[in-house]
């Protein structure tokens, strides 16, 4: 990747390069929690597993520049709270995670064939002053399913948040 100075003009790179224009005094506060679910009833997150794959994902989130808030899920979902850098796209970030903690789970052999997340993920933004509550939210999955079912949740949380879906184009839960 070329890394040019801001007195450098986009078309100085060498030919082929990435350009990164280094900007100054840029800050930023992002905060977004990403949702997925498992595909099918063989890529279930069972709970001799769950923790060391959470760490796996953690590390996928600092190695790409960003800070994990929280991790947690179901067998059939995950909840991630992401200190997002401006350095990379929220998509690209969830790519990385959905296709490397696959590719890790299937060599690992903890499920019977491939594992694979379903297509798509939700992400909400929050503010610093919702930090605590959106934490203990995540951690407290398990009691929040004995209560609601990930469907009920999953489309709560995008009515909350205003976004228009269609149910058909939605997850298929697995409860």
């Amino acid at each position: 990747m070329f890394i040019a100075r801001r007195s450098l003009k986009l078309s100085q790179a060498p030919l082929g390069a990435e350009c990164v224009i280094l900007m100054a005094n840029t800050f930023s506060q992002i905060y977004i929690q990403t949702v997925f679910a498992v595909n099918g009833r063989l890529s279930l997150i069972r709970p001799d597993f769950k923790e060391e794959l959470y760490r796996y994902i953690t590390g996928i989130v600092r190695n790409n520049g960003h800070k994990l808030i929280s991790i947690n899920g179901m067998p059939y979902n995950v909840h991630v709270l992401i200190w997002l850098k401006p350095v990379m796209a929220l998509s690209d970030l969830v790519r990385d995670i959905k296709a490397d903690s696959s590719n890790f789970v299937t060599k690992r052999k903890w499920v019977q064939g491939k594992s694979s997340w379903q297509e798509g993920y939700g992400a909400f933004s929050y503010g610093h002053s919702q930090l605590d509550t959106i934490i203990r939210y995540i951690q407290n999955q398990e009691r929040h399913h004995a209560r609601s079912s990930f469907k009920i949740e999953y489309l709560s949380l995008l009515k909350k948040f205003g976004i228009a879906f269609d149910e058909k184009y939605v997850f298929k839960f697995i409860e």
